[in-house]
């Protein structure tokens, strides 16, 4: 089984460098993979050790220093992937003092007291692991779920084996010394290959969450891109077809921006856009929300807004515009901006919709810039 797990290991470690080599070039190895090579050449030397091709007394302090090493850095890419990415400075400490322990432990007893503390600390490294699978549970997915609850079971039965071996030397009930060895084994070994899809699947699952994401998020001002805005809007446009509050629709567009990008260059045009969108956030609720439709145009969804609260609410915005000076590496520059102001109406469609508050906001433009302008109020049937 030992030598299973080194073979097991290196050949994940072959398929990670093949599968991270790009363009001819290979990738730098992640903390995964490190840990995955540690852990392979630790597995190669207790099987070297155990075959008595070398001593024992020498190579196993070695060997499972390498595997203690391999499972905590395994557990530590688990919680940089959960956003914690200064996982070393927890981490090296506490892998000392596993190895200082094992060490001292190995030196007492080389039996039961160096099961008890290899079984112990490697339990605890794969706990760690299970943790940082579950950070965040309400929104991980099914697989993160499964993956963590797996984990932490399986890493309860690596710890379990060294304290009942010293607890009980001659077995435990049905538990007999010889079945504990082989669930000890069996659950090291579908750590390392739960592990090893595991986290192929939760990077490919990751992959597709950012790829649906950048197809109704602008990556340059993370507000909603016109697809997204535009599915957003939906349940709001049928319930303007039934009686109650009014929801508003805001649309501005920057003044002469052109002159940004043809003065300073689209990387300052960039700088102004992103910061554009993050002092419009900050003048809107939670439950507003701030689009991108096309170039510099914006679009701003004000749920239970009327047409009088909308205008206040885009006067402010458009004040906080005028405010602002954006840094870039060239110039301060200003900013202004047009704004067209309407509300959800029974019978729009969304391109009625779009086109009365562009309608709007092109008078404003076209009464001097810097402005606000409401739409034309609905026509009665009866006139």
């Amino acid at each position: 089984m030992v030598l299973a797990l080194a073979l097991g290991n290196l050949a994940l470690c072959a398929a990670l460098f093949f599968f991270e080599h790009v363009d001819g070039r290979p990738a730098a190895l992640s903390p995964w993979g490190w840990g995955r090579q540690y852990q392979a050449a630790g597995w190669l030397l207790l099987a070297i050790g155990a075959a008595g091709i070398m001593p024992e007394g020498l190579v196993f302090p070695v060997a499972y220093g390498l595997v203690f090493a391999g499972v905590a850095w395994e557990a530590g890419a688990q919680w940089e992937r959960a956003g914690r990415p200064r996982w070393r400075r927890v981490v090296a400490p506490l892998l000392g003092l596993a190895i200082a322990a094992f060490v001292i432990c190995n030196l007492i007893d080389p039996i039961g007291l160096r099961a008890l503390a290899a079984s112990l600390i490697l339990g605890g490294f794969y706990l760690a692991a299970a943790l940082a699978l579950a950070r965040g549970w309400k929104e991980a997915s099914m697989l993160r779920r499964f993956m963590a609850l797996s984990t932490a079971l399986l890493a309860l039965v690596v710890g379990a084996r060294g304290a009942l071996v010293l607890a009980a030397p001659g077995g435990w009930g049905w538990m007999s010394n010889d079945l504990l060895r082989q669930l000890h084994s069996g659950a090291l070994y579908l750590l390392m290959v739960l592990g090893a899809f595991g986290w192929l699947l939760l990077g490919r699952e990751r992959l597709q969450g950012e790829l649906a994401r950048m197809e109704v998020v602008d990556p340059l001002t993370d507000v909603p891109n016109r697809r997204g805005f535009f599915q957003a809007l939906d349940p709001w446009m049928a319930l303007a077809r039934r009686p109650g509050q009014p929801t508003a629709l805001v649309l501005f567009d920057l003044d002469q921006f052109k002159r940004i990008n043809d003065g300073y260059g689209h990387p300052a045009g960039d700088v102004v856009l992103a910061e554009l969108a993050a002092a419009c956030k900050r003048q809107l609720r939670d439950s507003d929300l701030l689009g991108r439709l096309v170039g510099v145009e914006f679009a701003i969804l004000l749920p239970r807004t009327s047409l009088e609260d909308a205008a206040m609410v885009a006067e402010r915005m458009r004040a906080a515009i005028e405010a602002q000076r954006v840094k870039t590496e060239r110039a301060m520059i200003s900013l202004t901006a047009s704004f067209g102001v309407t509300t959800l109406r029974a019978d729009d469609s969304k391109v009625t919709l779009l086109a009365r508050a562009d309608e709007a906001m092109r008078a404003a433009k076209e009464k001097g810039r810097n402005r606000v302008e409401l739409a034309a109020p609905a026509v009665l049937a009866e006139e």
